[in-house]
């Protein structure tokens, strides 16, 4: 069996930055997004230290020397553009608001995904120009759906790649990243190469670059695996990955060099800013943000399974729906909205079920129309009027994360107006943290924050309102989320 060799006049091997911290990425973004955007806009040196400040108290940094801690605060900023800078000042960007605000992660590589592209300022200078005198003009995330969407396009969604494959037969191939040979001839290089049981060189250090765009793929939903070795589309997220497919969005600021084959540092380094400021910018209309029922369904079977599950405009409730007719529509309209912009209400949507459900379950359906959703703007301090069997009030505060993999939870943000109305309301008051991921959906409840914050069993740090840490281990408790079914 012979080694794949791309020939030499067509080799150049392209790279991005790659975090220290990949191996527990999911958490590390999350984090430091919440983080930034406490930190707000502070002149550089000051912004750089409170950075560095909030990276030591992530768990297992402590200990570790300023020089890891500078990287991992460089590399957030370079590769995900979560830090824009000033002439003297630095603040966090928009995609790291966004995320700390949503709390969807899916959709934040999404968006980082749709943005990336070779060459761009998540290397050093001198490798953007290497790129640019090379010709490269590339978007990688694109370029895989693009081979897939060929590959499959008899239908069905049997053939994959393998990032190998990627690696060899696209990222380090100037036919695909220099002079854009389309989808059709790839694809059958690959085949071609598969029918002749070509090998791959598959080390590690090889193809890393590659492998880490497939990873961040499979993070954002567009790409599945049964195996960790043949990635395949994502066929629940097909509107996303056509509108991926299709876009003409790209940074244009070294186009003028690349064209030319010719660039200087200099220019190279006066298109930093610029390109921070295309990865930051308002994306208008596009719309990433998750489809809880698509992200939790494992294929198109369950996803039906899981919509004819909610309720519909003719289910029968019985005498309560004769007597509560208009706050039924409702708490249907709520329960099938999943795919609403803010990850904030598909959770309360979830948890507004579970809680219906729990008082069904109790034998209890009449308390059913006591448990109402606020709406956001009314601002009580909790986002669900729920009820105790024995008819006590229950207020909840939802906290919803969407996530590739199960995240750490020991630290939750209330806001001033949350901590007073717990602290005004004892053990009647309730926070949900809903994780939702791939393959788990976990709801964690805690009860009376501010009694067990009294009580020395979590702590507390004010900061717009207060950051409560704690021990899953020692205090709350995990239940499992109920589905509403009538």
């Amino acid at each position: 069996m012979s080694e794949y060799k791309i020939p030499e006049e067509y080799y150049f091997r392209i790279h991005h930055v790659r975090p220290r911290f990949k191996g527990d990425i999911e958490n590390v973004l999350f984090y430091i997004a919440e983080e930034l955007s406490r930190i707000g806009e502070r002149p550089t040196d000051e912004f750089a230290q409170a950075v560095n400040t909030a990276l030591y108290r992530y768990p297992g940094n402590a200990h570790r020397e300023r020089k890891t801690i500078n990287n991992w605060r460089t590399e957030i900023s370079a590769l995900f553009g979560f830090i824009e800078h000033t002439y003297d000042t630095d603040k966090p960007g928009r995609r790291a608001l966004e995320l700390a605000q949503n709390q969807d992660l899916v959709e934040s590589f999404k968006v980082f995904l749709y943005n990336f592209q070779y060459p761009g300022a998540h290397i050093k200078p001198k490798n953007v120009l290497e790129q640019i005198t090379a010709g490269v003009h590339f978007k990688p995330a694109q370029y895989i759906l693009q081979v897939l969407r060929y590959a499959n396009k008899d239908g069905g969604n049997a053939l994959g790649l393998t990032k190998f494959e990627v690696c060899h037969c696209i990222f380090n191939d100037l036919r695909v990243t220099r002079d854009h040979e389309g989808a059709e001839a790839t694809w059958k290089r690959i085949l071609t190469n598969r029918q002749k049981r070509i090998d791959y060189d598959q080390t590690g250090d090889v193809i890393r670059y590659a492998g880490d765009i497939i990873d961040y793929m499979e993070i954002a939903n567009l790409l599945k695996t049964y195996d960790s070795r043949m990635y395949y589309l994502n066929t629940l997220e097909e509107e996303i990955i056509i509108k991926f497919c299709e876009s003409t969005e790209w940074f244009s600021g070294y186009d003028t060099m690349i064209r030319n084959r010719l660039g200087n540092l200099e220019t190279v380094k006066n298109c930093t800013q610029n390109w921070f400021s295309f990865v930051n910018r308002d994306m208008g209309d596009t719309d990433f943000s998750t489809d809880i029922l698509a992200y939790i369904a494992n294929d198109d079977e369950e996803l039906k399974s899981l919509k004819e599950n909610t309720p519909d405009e003719e289910a029968d409730y019985g005498e309560f729906v004769n007597k509560e007719k208009a706050f039924l529509e409702r708490i249907e309209k709520d329960i099938k909205e999943f795919t609403t912009k803010d990850i904030g209400e598909l959770g309360e949507g979830l948890v507004h079920g579970h809680e219906c459900m729990r008082v069904k379950l109790g034998g209890r359906e009449d308390l059913i129309h006591l448990i109402k959703r606020i709406p956001t703007q009314f601002a009580i301090g909790y986002d669900i009027s729920s009820v105790e069997l024995d008819e006590r009030k229950r207020y909840i505060e939802v906290k919803t994360t969407v996530s590739s993999k199960p995240i750490h939870f020991n630290r939750i943000h209330l806001t001033k107006n949350e901590w007073n109305t717990a602290s005004s309301t004892h053990d009647r008051y309730f926070i949900y943290r809903l994780m939702l991921s791939k393959n788990e959906r976990k709801l964690f409840i805690l009860q009376d924050p501010v009694g067990l914050y009294k009580s020395d069993k979590i702590d507390m740090v004010p900061g717009d309102g207060a950051d409560i840490t704690f021990n899953p281990s020692d205090v709350g408790e995990f239940k499992e989320l109920l589905t509403w079914k009538t």
